[in-house]
Protein backbone atom coordinates (compact mmCIF):
# COMPACT_ATOMS: atom_id res chain seq x y z
CA UNK A 1 0.00 0.00 0.00
CA UNK A 2 1.43 3.43 -0.84
CA UNK A 3 1.38 6.49 1.04
CA UNK A 4 -2.03 8.61 0.42
CA UNK A 5 -2.20 12.14 0.44
CA UNK A 6 -5.71 14.48 1.08
CA UNK A 7 -6.04 17.99 0.71
CA UNK A 8 -6.80 20.30 -2.88
CA UNK A 9 -3.93 20.95 -5.30
CA UNK A 10 -3.84 24.74 -4.83
CA UNK A 11 -3.34 24.43 -1.40
CA UNK A 12 0.30 26.33 -0.48
CA UNK A 13 0.99 23.67 2.47
CA UNK A 14 -0.06 20.46 -0.11
CA UNK A 15 2.65 21.62 -2.58
CA UNK A 16 5.44 21.94 0.24
CA UNK A 17 4.46 18.60 1.13
CA UNK A 18 4.67 17.53 -2.66
CA UNK A 19 8.18 18.96 -3.25
CA UNK A 20 9.02 17.45 0.21
CA UNK A 21 7.83 13.79 -0.99
CA UNK A 22 9.54 14.27 -4.52
CA UNK A 23 12.70 15.31 -2.54
CA UNK A 24 12.77 12.48 -0.59
CA UNK A 25 11.87 10.14 -3.01
CA UNK A 26 8.44 9.43 -1.42
CA UNK A 27 5.79 7.92 -3.60
CA UNK A 28 2.37 8.85 -2.68
CA UNK A 29 -1.02 9.05 -4.08
CA UNK A 30 -2.57 12.29 -4.01
CA UNK A 31 -6.49 12.36 -3.45
CA UNK A 32 -8.23 15.73 -4.46
CA UNK A 33 -10.76 15.95 -1.55
CA UNK A 34 -12.52 18.18 -3.86
CA UNK A 35 -13.27 16.11 -6.03
CA UNK A 36 -13.00 13.12 -4.23
CA UNK A 37 -14.61 13.90 -0.64
CA UNK A 38 -13.67 11.12 1.79
CA UNK A 39 -16.41 9.29 3.37
CA UNK A 40 -18.01 9.50 7.14
CA UNK A 41 -16.34 6.02 8.02
CA UNK A 42 -12.82 7.31 6.70
CA UNK A 43 -13.20 10.53 8.51
CA UNK A 44 -14.45 8.14 11.63
CA UNK A 45 -11.17 6.36 11.33
CA UNK A 46 -8.95 9.42 11.39
CA UNK A 47 -10.70 11.51 14.01
CA UNK A 48 -9.71 7.98 15.90
CA UNK A 49 -6.67 8.44 14.86
CA UNK A 50 -5.72 11.79 15.38
CA UNK A 51 -8.80 13.44 17.43
CA UNK A 52 -11.02 15.48 15.73
CA UNK A 53 -8.67 18.84 16.93
CA UNK A 54 -5.81 18.55 14.80
CA UNK A 55 -7.82 18.02 11.79
CA UNK A 56 -9.53 21.41 11.90
CA UNK A 57 -8.66 23.73 9.13
CA UNK A 58 -9.25 26.72 11.59
CA UNK A 59 -7.72 29.38 9.19
CA UNK A 60 -10.79 28.27 6.50
CA UNK A 61 -13.85 30.20 5.89
CA UNK A 62 -15.71 26.89 6.00
CA UNK A 63 -14.71 26.22 10.08
CA UNK A 64 -15.46 30.14 10.46
CA UNK A 65 -18.76 29.70 8.64
CA UNK A 66 -19.86 26.88 11.74
CA UNK A 67 -20.84 29.36 14.04
CA UNK A 68 -19.90 29.23 17.87
CA UNK A 69 -21.56 25.99 18.73
CA UNK A 70 -18.76 24.17 17.13
CA UNK A 71 -16.42 24.79 20.29
CA UNK A 72 -18.99 22.44 22.17
CA UNK A 73 -19.30 19.81 19.63
CA UNK A 74 -18.41 16.19 20.23
CA UNK A 75 -16.26 14.31 18.18
CA UNK A 76 -19.01 12.87 16.17
CA UNK A 77 -20.61 15.85 15.59
CA UNK A 78 -17.16 17.33 14.24
CA UNK A 79 -17.08 13.84 11.88
CA UNK A 80 -20.19 14.85 10.46
CA UNK A 81 -18.89 18.31 9.85
CA UNK A 82 -16.12 16.84 8.28
CA UNK A 83 -18.18 14.75 5.79
CA UNK A 84 -20.51 17.21 4.98
CA UNK A 85 -17.63 19.81 4.05
CA UNK A 86 -13.85 18.68 3.51
CA UNK A 87 -13.14 21.88 3.19
CA UNK A 88 -13.47 22.04 7.35
CA UNK A 89 -10.39 19.16 7.13
CA UNK A 90 -6.69 20.37 7.78
CA UNK A 91 -4.21 20.16 4.47
CA UNK A 92 -2.29 17.91 3.57
CA UNK A 93 -3.65 14.86 5.29
CA UNK A 94 -1.83 11.77 5.43
CA UNK A 95 -2.82 8.29 5.44
CA UNK A 96 -0.82 5.26 5.56
CA UNK A 97 -1.92 1.77 5.27
CA UNK A 98 -5.27 3.11 6.18
CA UNK A 99 -4.57 4.57 8.84
CA UNK A 100 -3.96 8.94 9.29
CA UNK A 101 -0.06 9.33 10.85
CA UNK A 102 -0.21 13.08 10.26
CA UNK A 103 -2.23 16.60 9.53
CA UNK A 104 -0.70 19.23 8.50
CA UNK A 105 3.07 19.84 7.60
CA UNK A 106 4.82 21.94 10.04
CA UNK A 107 6.78 18.69 12.22
CA UNK A 108 9.93 19.12 12.47
CA UNK A 109 12.28 17.42 10.11
CA UNK A 110 13.18 14.22 12.15
CA UNK A 111 9.67 13.94 12.38
CA UNK A 112 8.71 14.26 9.17
CA UNK A 113 11.29 11.64 8.08
CA UNK A 114 10.07 9.06 10.63
CA UNK A 115 6.65 9.17 10.30
CA UNK A 116 6.75 9.30 6.06
CA UNK A 117 9.99 7.63 5.39
CA UNK A 118 9.58 4.81 7.46
CA UNK A 119 9.11 1.43 5.11
CA UNK A 120 5.49 0.95 4.33
CA UNK A 121 4.23 -2.67 5.79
Amino acid sequence: MTLQIYGIPTCGTCKKAFQWLKTNQVAYEFINTKEQPPDRHQIAQWVTSLGSKPLRNTSGQAYRALGDEKQTWSETQWVDAFAQDPMVLKRPLFVRDGVAVLVGFRAAEAELRGILLAPLA
